[in-house]
């Protein structure tokens, strides 16, 4: 262990060193840089203030069609840099203020402009605002980058939020029921994706396919979606990408007000409400939500479904256990001012759901069907209960050429999943009196989080350099009378450069450079019953540390016209979990024995992204290829053993590690035939290979078929009291996936219609949204290649029409 423990000290203290020597070479190119782009003295100056006068920091200065942008210091002053005689269009962009728009014949040396900016209507401002803001981060980022807003959201509302956003191309969910799923981005999930929320990473029970995310779609005003290697500031986890949600904008001073959401589903009889309360004065505001939902059994379109070779019939078509019931509560509050700004978050979403009774845990035979039918609201045995509670605070302080940001957050994620005791192997026949858990608590976990992240933005000249520190810290509990992974801490930590270097107006290049390290602790578990006369070890105690390099490269080129490329390649890592380290048990969500691997490295993954974009007054189009490669990709590998002692026979699954080749893509193309009609296709393809290992040669499990999304929308431009009223048809091709890993099956393609329909109204000279959707419009039976239950061969869920409206109000 001293050996051990010296080597990982050794390495650690030699990353150090490489990073610091790193670092240092680094500040001082972009030292000499600055020192050389100072010189020319090629820029445009001014000063940005408020109607009353006063300056404006933090305002965001950019040039129409380049990527050039800075941001106004303390005073209200920038210095945009430019290198052509030409004439400019300059735009300054602040929250809660009209943006504007001024013409600048350039003709060398120094040219001043100012700007005064006047308050932005509330109605106006979420709309305005945030179409800028999306155009603005797509335009200044080398990576993949997808902007979505509340309007997106609230045409497109799913069973979660990771279904709402499946839409976009790339982006895929593993889904179980009519609520719980997870997302996977470009064929990736489980722990390769990273979701924050309000700036913190969402730490829940997301190894587990059937372990939904805990976040509700009502509260969320904005999500940003990053495709490619982003582990340079998100640290360990974000190999496959980013999800990134977003709260609301702080309320305009002087108002109050809210929204109340209604939302209907006739698939599975759901209703549920959310109701927003906001105000604020001059520098104090509140933010609040309260959301509830309550669904029964779904539909689909069959009335019989196989599992283990047993036919389980289906009364009406309903899957018998998977209704459930969610809440959330949310309150936010905080203070807004000229160089400050702090918001605490209190959040804490619960939801109680059941799972499909003839495939989870029991033989599909056991079931109590007169007692699941009975009704189609009620939650009956096997189910889930889980809560997730967080509180954060985001502040940001802006004095000088420096943009300091922190966010400390605490969460806690307590699931909890109760089933009827079946003794299994040599688990006492009887449930025994004396053991301290209930009888029914299958399993239980419990995770606490502590997180900080803590950054500052530089603007110097040509350069905005981003020093950042990220660190985190779990403890997992875990508790029942079944095992499947141990309880554990992990601690994690990581420093990064980024800095974004404005070469020309047409060129953007980014550069950032990241170290991280990580320990994680696993302690030791007996069984609580003998096997043979003896408690079994499932679980031995170690401790493991990590530690990695990443890096990231890209370009952004916008000449005048209609063209843009962007470009990034970039190195990602991620720590293996306990479950791939420790995992000794039954999963009985997947009718398997896993085993993890204690010996195993952390995950390698080298990417490049290129973006291809062509824009004019009819046409958008956007090419976005990668090649991805990992030489450790960590995998769940079926052997021939199955196990005897815990289980009814179940096939034995070790985790192992093979190098990996992936590529793919996605495409995008809109055309506006007219004013109020566009049409659009979004498709998108990956193809993955094993290149080493026992499955050298197969693909990665969970791979989303090749698929194409057409529509068409008819938007009016007003149809007497309606505004914005919009009629949109999507048309889903998906192709087979016959490209499959054993144990997995093939299967086969499928094309199915969702229409969306909406409008505004004028209620008490406010926005009354009105939404309609019909999904799976011809009750169309098809498998998902992503879905948890397509495992057992259970199609998606039959057709269902959404409603939903959202009525403002106040002042």
């Amino acid at each position: 262990m001293e050996k051990q423990t010296a080597f990982y000290h050794g390495r650690y203290v030699q990353s150090v060193y490489r990073l610091l020597c790193a670092t240092a070479i680094l500040f001082i190119v972009v030292v000499l840089t600055t020192t050389n782009v100072s010189a020319q003295q090629n820029v445009i100056k001014g000063r940005v203030s408020s109607h009353h006068g006063h300056p404006l920091s933090g305002v965001v200065v950019s040039l129409a069609g380049y990527v050039t942008q800075v941001i106004t210091d303390s005073t209200g002053s920038f210095t945009l840099p430019v290198s052509q005689q030409i004439t400019y269009t300059v735009t300054a962009s602040h929250v809660g203020y009209k943006n504007q728009s001024k013409t600048v014949s350039y003709t060398g040396g120094s040219k001043s402009v100012t700007f005064v900016l006047h308050p932005l209507n509330h109605e106006l401002e979420e709309v305005h605002i945030q179409d800028n803001r999306a155009l603005n981060r797509k335009q200044s980022e080398s990576m993949n980058v997808e902007v979505v807003g509340k309007d997106f959201i609230q045409r497109n509302l799913g069973g979660s939020l990771m279904t709402t956003l499946s839409r976009l191309p790339g982006v895929k969910t593993i889904g179980i029921g009519s609520g719980q799923s997870k997302p996977l981005i470009r064929g990736l999930g489980f722990n390769r994706v990273v979701v924050t929320d309000k700036g913190i990473k969402h730490e829940g029970q997301q190894w587990g396919a059937d372990h939904g995310l805990e976040l509700d779609q009502f509260a969320a005003s904005e999500v940003e979606i990053l495709k490619g290697a982003a582990s340079f500031i998100y640290g360990s986890d974000a190999i496959a990408g980013v999800i990134d949600v977003k709260p609301s904008l702080p309320p305009m001073p002087g108002t109050f007000g809210g929204s109340v959401d209604l939302i209907g589903k006739t698939n599975n009889s759901l209703y549920g409400t959310s109701v927003n309360v906001y105000g604020r004065k001059k520098n104090w505001f509140f933010d609040s939500r309260l959301t509830y939902q309550n669904y029964g059994d779904y539909k689909v379109p069959t009335d019989t479904v196989y599992v283990y070779d047993f036919a389980a019939r289906l009364p009406n078509r309903y899957l018998r256990n998977t209704a459930g019931r969610e809440s959330g509560l949310h309150f936010n509050t905080g203070y807004v001012g000229e160089h400050f700004r702090s918001t605490f978050y209190l959040s804490n979403v619960y939801s109680r759901s059941g799972f499909f009774a003839n495939a989870h845990g029991l033989e599909p035979r056991q079931v109590d069907t007169l007692l699941h039918d009975q009704s189609r609201r009620d939650i009956q045995m096997p189910y889930q209960e889980v809560n997730h509670f967080k509180l954060i605070n985001r502040s940001q302080y802006h004095t000088g050429k420096h943009l300091l940001q922190a966010d400390i957050g605490y969460q806690r994620n307590f699931r909890q999943e109760f089933s009827m005791y079946v003794n299994h192997g040599f688990m006492p026949p009887v449930y025994p009196t004396t053991l301290n858990i209930p009888q029914n608590l299958e399993r239980e976990f419990d995770k606490q989080v502590y997180s900080v992240n803590a950054r500052d933005v530089l603007q110097l000249n040509h350069h905005q350099l981003t020093f950042g520190f990220n660190a985190e810290h779990q403890d997992n509990q875990i508790n029942g009378w079944s095992f499947l992974v141990p309880a554990f801490k992990q601690s994690t930590s990581g420093i990064f450069i980024y800095d974004k270097f404005a070469l020309s107006e047409t060129v953007l290049l980014h550069g950032a450079l990241r170290y991280d390290y990580g320990r994680l602790q696993i302690f030791h578990y007996n069984d609580w019953f003998p096997s043979e006369g003896e408690f079994v070890t499932r679980a031995n105690a170690f401790t493991r540390s990590f530690n990695s390099i990443v890096w990231s490269a890209g370009i952004n080129y916008t000449p005048a016209g209609n063209f843009s490329l962007k470009a990034n390649l970039g190195k990602s890592f991620r720590m293996p979990i306990a479950k791939e380290l420790a995992a000794n048990g039954v999963n009985y969500h997947y009718f398997s024995y896993e085993r993890g691997n204690q010996s195993l490295n952390p995950e390698q993954s080298y990417q490049a992204d290129v973006t291809l974009g062509w824009n004019t007054n009819k046409w958008q189009i956007q090419l976005s290829p990668f090649y991805n490669y990992f030489p450790n990709y960590i995998y769940l590998n079926p052997t021939g053993e199955h196990d005897i002692l815990y289980g009814a026979g179940n096939q034995v699954f070790n985790y192992s590690q093979s190098r990996v080749m992936r590529y793919g893509g996605e495409l995008q193309v809109k055309y506006h035939i007219n004013n109020w009609l566009s049409t659009e296709a979004l498709g998108e393809y990956l193809y993955s290979e094993q290149l080493s290992g026992d499955k050298k040669g197969f693909t990665l499990p969970f791979s989303p078929p090749p698929s194409l999304l057409l529509n068409v929308t008819y938007q009016p431009v007003q149809i007497k009291a309606l505004k914005d009223a919009y009629l949109s048809v999507d048309y889903r091709l998906t192709a087979a996936q016959n490209n499959i890993v054993p144990p997995e099956r093939e299967t086969q393609g499928y094309r199915v219609m969702n229409i969306q329909a909406g409008t505004k109204i004028n209620f008490h000279n406010r926005p009354l949204m009105l939404s309609l959707q019909v999904q799976n419009v011809f009750d169309t039976r098809y498998l998902n290649h992503t879905s948890f239950y397509r495992l057992i061969q259970l199609p998606e869920a039959g057709r269902n029409i959404i409603l939903s409206a959202k009525i403002p109000f106040g002042r």
